[in-house]
C-alpha cells in the first residue's frame, strides 16, 4: 500500500516536521508513505487518478475509533482497485466543496478543529497506529 498524505500549506514548526519525520521512519518498514505540501488542493485534486482513493479530512466527515480506522485502511487495500491512498487536509479555509465531491472518503479525527499541522501529525500517528492494529503488534494498548 502507498500512502500520500497532502497538505495545503506548509509543515512550518520544528516540533511538527520532527514527529512527522519519526512516524515516516517508523511506517517506512511497512509501506510507502510520503507528505506533500502544496499550495492548492483544488489543483492537486485535478492529477489525482481513478485509481487513487481519496480520503478528504472535513469536520462532516464520519469518524472513526483507531480500529475502525484501521480497518478502513485494509478495506481499501483489500479492494485491489487502488494503488494509492490519498488524505487531503486542506488550510486554514478547509477543503472547497468542489475537492469534497471528488472524495472517496470523508473522515473526520474530531468534531474539534486542528491547525493543519497537528492534523497531519495525528494523522501519521494513527497511520502507524493502524499498521500496528492490523499487524497485532504492541503499540495500540
Amino acid at each position: 500500500m502507498n500512502i500520500e498524505i497532502v497538505l495545503e500549506g506548509k509543515l512550518k514548526e520544528s516540533y511538527f516536521k520532527s514527529g512527522v519525520d519519526e512516524y515516516k521512519k517508523r511506517i517506512s518498514g511497512y509501506l510507502d508513505i510520503k507528505v506533500l505540501e502544496v499550495s492548492s488542493t483544488d489543483d492537486f485534486i485535478q492529477n489525482v487518478k481513478k485509481n487513487d482513493f481519496v480520503v478528504t479530512l472535513e469536520i462532516e466527515g464520519k469518524q472513526l475509533d483507531s480500529v475502525q480506522f484501521a480497518d478502513k485502511l485494509k478495506e481499501i487495500e483489500n479492494d485491489g482497485f487502488y494503488n494509492k491512498i490519498i488524505f487531503l487536509i486542506g488550510g486554514s479555509n478547509g477543503l472547497s466543496d468542489n475537492v469534497k465531491s471528488k472524495s472517496n472518503f470523508g473522515f473526520s479525527m474530531s468534531k474539534l478543529t486542528f491547525l493543519h499541522q497537528e492534523a497531519v501529525l495525528i494523522l501519521i500517528e494513527q497511520i502507524y497506529r493502524s499498521i500496528r492494529i492490523l499487524k497485532n503488534e504492541p503499540y495500540h494498548k
